[in-house]
Parts: C-alpha cells; structure tokens; sequence
C-alpha cells in the first residue's frame, strides 16, 4: 500500500472517531461506559497498563516503555506504582507535581515524550476516549455542568465523583447559549495532540525579563475589549495559555526549576486544589497531570532554598538514574544507531557490548565488600551466572548505594566517539578495538572529566578491553572448533566413556588390543580443568553429567554434543587448546601455504556465515587474536 492509500484511510479513521450530541446523549455513554468519565492520571495509569504488564523474577515490566527506553525497569515500576496507580485511585498523590530527577541523557525527556505521543495514541482508542464542551477552549469536562447540590445524588446513580468548577466562560455560554438547559449543551469527542494544543500542553523557560505568565495562564484579548466592554467579561478573554490547552491531559515543565519564581506559584493551587487564577476571574478549575524533570544538581539547590518550601511538599521527585546493565545499554547504542544516516556502517559482533561495558563501568560504585570486584558487579547486574554469588547478593549490591547511577558517562558522548569512529575510518566496517581507541582519544575533549576521573575511566577502558580479548579469543575458538565438530563429538564421547566407566567403578575396552584398561584420569582432568573444575569437584561433575545422561535416555532422546552447556565449553577450550599452535601459524603468517589458507577461510566463512562478521572485521579479528596468541 502506497503512502498517500495510508493517508487516507487515516483520515477515514479520523473521522468514524468523531461524535457530536447533546449533554443528554453524553450521559447515555457514560452509563455504558463509566471509564469515559477518568481523571487525567487515571487515563495515564490505564494507558501504561492496557499496553501489557509482564512479570520476570517478581519484578514488573511495563511494554508501554519497552521500545524506548531500556534498562530502566525498576524504576519505572516504581514511577506507575508509587505515583500513577495511587493517582489513578484518587489518592493525595494525584495533588503532587511529578518531578524526574537524572542524570543528562539517562531518559526523563524521552520518558515524558513517550507519556505525551502515549496519550495522543490512546484518546483514539475507546478506552481513551475523552469527551469535551464543545467550543471549550479548555476541552473542559461535562459534567463539570452537573450542579454542586445534584453531584451526590449523580454519584449515587452513576458510581462517578465530579471535581471542579464550570469556567466563567462555559457558564455564561450555558445561560446566553442554552438558557440554562444544560441537557442541550452539545458535547464533542476529542483527540488529544501536542501540535494541535488539545490535552497536551509544554511549557519552556526562557529569559524570566521578556516571558509572561499568560504564557501559562492565557491572556485579555484587547481586540474584543471595545465589543464586550469589560476585562472581566470571559468572552473577551484568550484561554490559550499552557495550563489551559492541557486540561484533561498532561503539561510538561521543561527544566522547571529554572523557572522564574512568579511561574511556580501558580503551580501551588493548581496541584493542591485542582484549580488557577487566570484574569479576573474566579478560580478556574484543570484536571492535569504536571511533569517536571530537572538534574540533580538543580534540584539539591532548590530544595536548599528555603523559599521553596511550599513548592517542595507538593512535589514528588522520582529518580531516573542510567541504566546498568550491559546488555540493555547495548540495545540504546543499537536503536540511536538505527535512527541515524549510519545504519548502513557495518558495526561488527560485540563492539556495541564492549563500548556498553566501559559506560556501565563508568557508572557503577565500587562494591564494599572485597571479595567482589567492578567486573564481576557489572556481570552479576546484567543478569550473569558468577561463580559463587546468587540473586541475593545482587539485590545487597543494590542496597550499597542509594545513588548508583546518577553519575557515569552518558549515553550520547558514546555514540558521539562512534560516529567519529564511523566518519573517521572512511570504511564500511568498524570494530571494538575502534570504538575504545575513540573513547580513549575522546576523554581529552570532554569538558567535565577531571585528571582524577580520566585515569579512573582510562582504567575502565582497559577492563573493557580485557574483557574483549576473552570475547574474541572465544569467537574464533568457536569458529575453528566448529571446523572441528568430529573431533569434538569424537573427544565428547571418549571423554562420556570414561566418566561412565569412572562412575561405575568398571574398566573400558581397549579398541585395538581388546584388553580390558582403567578410565584415562589424565583425559578427564584435561577437559574438566578448561572449565575451573576442582580435583575435590570432579567426582560430583561426572555423576551429575552421568544423572543427565540417564534423564535424556529415559525420555527416548540421545544425549549429544549440544546437550550440557558447561561440558560443550570445556570440549571446545580443550580443543581450542590444542588447536592454538594451528590458530597461531594461520593467523599469523605473512605467507600461509595452501593447507593454512584453506584453514583460514573456512574460519572467515565460519565468521561470516554464523557469526555476523563480514569479510573486513572478521579478517581484522583473526589478525587480532593470532596477535593476542603471540604474546
């Protein structure tokens, strides 16, 4: 289907989503739909949840944000839990300013992007639909025409609380307009949309000198003065200011301690009692949820002002610190990419997860305890197995420090030094040993790295570049392993012969003399020593292969070379072991013979085929490793 085809049936869409009818046909809805009548937090909460919760090791994820923003899941279910679903509820909550304190680049903006684009979406839906006075500049909500004296009564009919006065302008429509009959005023459906200043409104300081509070607030139109005779008269009145466009929805407050004072206030009876003075007028009442999100810094001199007090009981700050797992971080890397004019580069296997790893680094505090170091922290965060540790001591790393992650290199300065990489390089491939020789280089030229924290991070890239040497070492060692796959189910076998013979106290057949010979010790031990298996460990390892053999042989299934993850690795480190004078000679040689270029292309196809390398990073990553094997 061609663009201009979408367009249309967009428009289509649009369309069949608009209704028009009287305050009496209004009421006939929200009989069968009670849900129409939510408050702007509730519509928020729904919103999130509608969209799918899921549940993973007791910890809730919300796939409303699981696109966008990545490795924040903890304290997302805090945000909804604590400040949405409460709010949602008609709890006290739902009368605090919702603050977003990070650190730059850690997601507050996208965050509140995602809840804006999130409710211009969901007010097409029917669970989201939001109906309004027509003609109300303020989309203001219809039953705010219910009477004071007849609201328990409609409570009582309807199961719904209405809070909030009629505006001076929607009242004196209703006695001008309708002659007081309130059950003709006419009632529309409206979507809401930022550009269009329905239900969402954003409101920016700028130099406190030349900003006016109407651009929160609305203003006297002097036009109308001469035709209505009065300021007070609401008709001459523009009701465009931010709080009044996102009524029914959300207002987000870019940066809103840097607000001028005189901004604030007004924010002081609107979340408190739900209402603001705009004019002469009486106090005009607003449903809206109030987003705010500043940096730390910011916000502890704000709160050190006692001036604030006032404004700081009826905020509710929520920290969005960076993300700490690795793989997580890779995934940021991976979509600020896509969205660039670069997704074309080839970026070869593991250099986003490398550049990741110095971030994540850079970010964590070092652990209290001593037995634990900066690595196997990162490792234990992003979900590995580290020997010895369990789920436990990852949430006591946790409780370590309440600030982890509010401090740490930011996101955008990492794909910065990889679109320098990309641009510099001139080629259609990069790899991880370019991306850490960017980060190093781009240390210098960033402004708020001190001596003392360079070489700290310095350090961190040297971690990082650790960690890919394994990596590495173990990519080619699996391709030149899987060149051997025989062998490996060859050495599999003998190596299940012998631990059968050893588990059962029997002897094994020689194949040539056909005499009987004791399980070879020195063949177990060397596979079992590739992967830390201790002389005391041993006799527990081989049961526990023999127990998974006699499992897979009760179900009918056969157990292979891919059956136990840990005996497949040391089967392949076993190999790798022997292999590596091969992997040496072929990696390294200015002039290979015929048998070694053979060897080597079928690793470079190997790479390629199964790997996700192209011909230039996987040639560059066997030229490393047979460097690393030389040392």
């Amino acid at each position: 289907m061609d663009i201009l085809k979408k367009i249309e049936m967009h428009r289509h869409e649009e369309e069949k989503l608009k209704w028009e009818g009287t305050f009496r046909e209004y009421l006939e809805i929200l009989k069968e739909k009670p849900l129409v009548a939510q408050s702007a937090h509730s519509r928020v909460y729904n919103m999130i949840k509608d969209a799918g919760v899921d549940e993973v090791k007791g910890q809730k994820r919300y796939q409303f944000f699981s696109n966008q923003l990545f490795g924040l899941e903890e304290p997302l279910e805090r945000l909804v839990e604590e400040y949405f679903h409460p709010a949602a509820k008609r709890l006290d909550v739902r009368k605090r300013i919702l603050l977003l304190m990070g650190p730059v680049s850690g997601g507050k903006s996208t965050l509140v992007t995602m809840l804006k684009r999130g409710l211009e979406a969901y007010s097409h839906h029917d669970n989201g639909a939001v109906y309004a006075i027509k003609g109300c500049p303020m989309h203001e909500d219809p039953l705010h025409l219910i009477p004071h004296h007849l609201r328990k009564d409609f409570h009582e009919e309807y199961g719904i609380r209405i809070e909030g006065n009629l505006s001076p302008l929607n009242s004196m429509r209703l006695e001008q307009e309708y002659g007081g009959r309130i059950e003709d005023v006419i009632i529309e459906r409206i979507l809401f949309s930022e550009d269009k200043r329905t239900g969402i409104g954003t409101f920016s300081p700028s130099d406190p000198k030349s900003q006016d509070i109407a651009d929160l607030t609305g203003s006297i139109d002097f036009s109308t003065i001469a035709e209505y005779g009065s300021e007070s008269d609401p008709r001459a009145y523009r009701f465009d200011g931010e709080l009044n466009k996102a009524n029914r929805g959300m207002m987000e407050f870019q940066e809103m301690l840097k607000c001028d004072e005189k901004f604030l206030w007004h924010l002081l009876s609107l979340t408190q009692e739900g209402n603001f003075k705009a004019g002469r007028f009486a106090l005009i009442s607003a449903d809206e949820l109030i987003v705010a999100h500043t940096n730390e810094t910011e916000y502890r001199s704000f709160i050190s002002n006692k001036k604030n007090e006032a404004l700081h009981s009826r905020i509710i700050v929520m920290p969005i610190p960076y993300n700490l797992k690795v793989t997580q971080e890779e995934k940021i890397y991976d979509k600020m990419i896509r969205e660039s004019d670069v997704s074309d580069v080839h970026i070869a296997p593991h250099t986003l997860r490398v550049a990741a790893m110095f971030t994540i680094l850079t970010r964590l505090k070092e652990p209290k305890k001593g037995d634990i170091d900066l690595v196997k922290k990162m490792r234990l965060y992003d979900g590995e197995n580290v020997e010895g540790y369990n789920r436990a001591d990852v949430e006591e790393l946790k409780k370590e420090y309440a600030d982890e992650g509010m401090s740490g290199i930011d996101p955008r300065y990492v794909i910065n030094r990889i679109s320098s990489t990309i641009i510099r390089k001139e080629i259609t491939s990069i790899n991880a040993l370019d991306v850490l020789r960017s980060l190093k280089e781009g240390l210098d030229q960033h402004p708020s790295i001190t001596a003392e924290l360079k070489e700290r991070y310095l350090n961190y890239i040297s971690l990082a570049r650790k960690e890919y040497d394994d990596i590495a070492k173990k990519e080619v060692q699996k391709a030149f392993v899987y060149s051997y796959e025989e062998s490996a189910k060859t050495l599999m076998d003998n190596y299940l012969d012998n631990v059968e013979a050893y588990c059962n106290k029997s002897k094994l057949r020689d194949p040539l003399t056909g005499e009987e010979i004791n399980p070879d010790e020195k063949l177990m031990r060397s596979i079992e020593e590739q992967i830390g298996i201790s002389e005391n460990a041993k006799k527990a390892f081989r049961e526990e292969i023999l127990i998974r053999i006699s499992a897979y042989a009760r179900k009918g299934k056969r157990f292979d070379y891919n059956s136990h993850d840990r005996l497949r690795e040391a089967i392949q480190k076993k190999l790798f072991a022997d292999l590596k004078d091969v992997v040496k000679i072929t990696t390294s040689t200015k002039t290979p013979d015929e048998q070694q270029l053979k060897k080597v292309n079928e690793v470079v196809a190997r790479l390629i085929d199964e790997h996700g390398y192209n011909s230039t990073s996987a040639n560059e990553l066997l030229r490393y490793v047979g460097s690393l094997l030389n040392r």
